[in-house]
């Protein structure tokens, strides 16, 4: 969407006047005081709201923006940076009044006029809602979500058939065709007109049948119009194509007590809401996380019942790093919504990512204690554990999911593959190999097992042909990972090609220039081609980046002595420690590979 920049621009101008004023800018705090804001100089308030901005925290830059306004009521820019802000924040209520302000000034601003036109939905002032979207934006995205909030409009007005006539005169590109379909379909259905609400529901999941919304909506007409079973196989196509998804199921299980389901969306305002979660949620999707922000925090604000966009949100935040956002959206996800379960798994998973471990691991915990088969729980807990270095529990967390498999199947490798690597890290090989083994079989191709088995032979010198071919496999299909390049490269050095190793490792800091493991390989394989002093410097280099303990040593000791005296007494070492303790065991992986998470590696075809 674009929109009509406001008239009144002092720009530059605000700032020279801001920072005439005095002091320096406030230090940018996680949850700034109104107190501490009204103290600052406006010029360090405003640094710090455009500094917030930047860092995409916008309760922050909220809080400064509306310092800023109450001492420049009359600036142009100043009103549009914090309607903008409040609109990413979810605070509409306040956004409204700044709207109504800005189009005192810049009547066809168009962001602002939307937000008025949703205003008046919700007010029930249909015609002056529709006043308002007539003039509320240019382009694919804006006309397509203005016609389909006017429709909802008319349906409001008691004239169903004016609001889909609107929506049908709309031309656009092809992907118009399941949005009309879809709203035109609900209006109808919701109006009563149940012959022709199926006929455009059933349209539109034709079109798209993945999407759980449009299935949800016609499967709901159909239980009550075209029989049980005909919802019933709607749900049940849709979980072939999308397994397990929650709302799915326990629609199937009402439907098969002998219950209908109702419209989708029966009032204005749940369909102006729906309009604005449906193109929020595919922008969120397609990389337009600003614009979907603001479209799902209105339809929120218009519907807070609606299903799904407190989760849809929750995501999207996520997927900006704005974890305790998500956290919070997820922790409001009713108890008896299907989505529950799904909802404290992000909340866990989202906790984990602020460095609350214990929180997240006791979330888990209860969640698997309440639903002892639901492996997507399962997995999370063991996937938070082995993130945070417990592997012995993480394995047991892992063989728990395993052990509830009837038979493996190609999307199970993951339990196979992350069980594996946290017995090799306790040091238990052979139950390690046998889960990689037993991944690859699964799931033949997948690059991370081919790599972690590939280079767990090769660090411990057997099945060195294997190995590298496995490894040079994983590089074929991600050919821009810096960690499976030094798997490669380090396969080179161990068997004795140190060219090819200084080749691929060169090629692997090029790509992860900040991690230890990789400039210790180089310089180890530098020293090889007889490049001893950039050897040191790589040495010097993979100290400097925190490696572990145990690497960090064998770092300092090249650093101190060069490789081959270190090489002789790391060897005496394990000699000793071979005659007179326990036999050695394998050396370890890069703890970069290890530390893959679910995410991630599902990226490479985990189903």
């Amino acid at each position: 969407m674009t929109f009509r920049r406001l008239s009144l621009r002092p720009g530059a101008a605000i700032l020279a006047t801001l920072t005439a004023l005095g002091a320096a800018s406030p230090v940018l705090a996680d949850a700034p005081s109104a107190e501490f804001i009204a103290r600052s100089a406006p010029a360090g308030n405003y640094l710090a709201a455009r500094l917030a901005i930047a860092e995409r925290d916008t309760s922050a830059a909220a809080a400064y923006y509306r310092e800023l306004v109450r001492i420049f009521p009359r600036s142009g820019e100043l009103l549009e940076r914090a309607f903008l802000t409040l609109l990413a924040e979810g605070s509409i209520d306040e956004a409204v009044d700044l709207a109504q302000r800005i189009v005192r000034i810049d009547p066809e601003h168009t962001l602002a006029r939307l937000v008025l036109g949703v205003k008046a939905i919700k007010g029930k002032q249909y015609v002056t809602a529709r006043s308002n979207l007539r003039r509320s934006g240019q382009g694919a995205i804006a006309e397509l979500n203005s016609t389909l909030l006017t429709a909802w409009s008319q349906f409001g007005s008691g004239n169903a058939r004016a609001g889909v006539a609107a929506i049908d005169a709309l031309q656009g590109p092809e992907w118009y065709a399941g949005f009309k379909d879809f709203h035109a379909g609900l209006i109808l259905d919701a109006a009563g007109v149940k012959k022709e609400a199926g006929q455009r529901l059933e349209s539109a999941l034709k079109i798209d049948p993945r999407t759980l919304r449009v299935v949800d909506g016609y499967a709901r007409w159909a239980s009550r119009n075209a029989g049980k079973d005909v919802a019933i196989e709607t749900f049940e196509a849709f979980d072939r194509l999308v397994p397990n998804d929650p709302l799915v199921s326990r629609s199937i299980e009402q439907l098969k007590a002998g219950k209908t389901l109702p419209p989708l969306v029966t009032t204005p305002a749940g369909g102006a809401a729906e309009a604005l979660y449906s193109i929020g949620a595919a922008l969120g999707r397609q990389g337009g996380e600003d614009l979907a922000l603001v479209y799902l925090q209105l339809g929120r604000w218009l519907d807070p019942s609606h299903a799904l966009i407190d989760i849809t949100l929750a995501d999207l935040f996520e997927s900006m790093k704005r974890h305790e956002d998500a956290i919070a959206l997820y922790e409001q996800v009713p108890a008896s919504s299907p989505f529950k379960i799904n909802a404290e798994v992000q909340r866990a998973l989202n906790l984990d990512a602020v460095g609350k471990f214990d929180d997240a691991r006791a979330v888990l915990e209860k969640v698997v204690a309440d639903n002892p088969k639901d492996q997507r729980s399962i997995m999370a807990l063991g996937d938070v554990l082995r993130s945070n270095e417990q592997f012995a529990e993480a394995a047991a967390v892992y063989t728990k999911a395993i052990d509830q498999l009837q038979t493996p199947a190609a999307a199970d490798w993951m339990l196979f593959y992350f069980r594996g690597t946290c017995y090799e890290r306790t040091k238990h090989w052979d139950k390690s190999e046998a889960d990689l083994k037993k991944a690859l079989a699964l799931k033949p191709d997948q690059p991370h097992v081919l790599n972690y088995l590939g280079y767990s032979w090769i660090d411990q010198g057997v099945n060195l042909d294997q190995g590298t071919e496995m490894i040079r496999k994983a590089v074929s299909l991600r050919p821009d990972d810096g960690f499976f390049i030094d798997s490669l490269g380090w396969a080179y050095y161990r068997t004795g090609h140190y060219d090819d190793a200084v080749r691929e490792l060169e090629r692997a800091v090029e790509l992860k220039p900040n991690e230890a493991v990789i400039n210790d390989h180089l310089g180890d394989a530098y020293w090889k081609v007889g490049r001893k002093l950039e050897a040191r410097f790589k040495w010097n280099h993979a100290r400097d980046l925190k490696p572990e303990p145990d690497e960090l040593v064998d770092i300092e000791r090249k650093i101190a002595v060069g490789l081959d005296e270190a090489e002789r007494v790391k060897a005496g070492k394990a000699e000793v420690q071979k005659t007179e303790v326990t036999p050695a065991t394998p050396a370890e992986p890069q703890k970069a590979a290890v530390d893959k998470t679910q995410e991630n590696v599902r990226q490479d075809g985990g189903g």
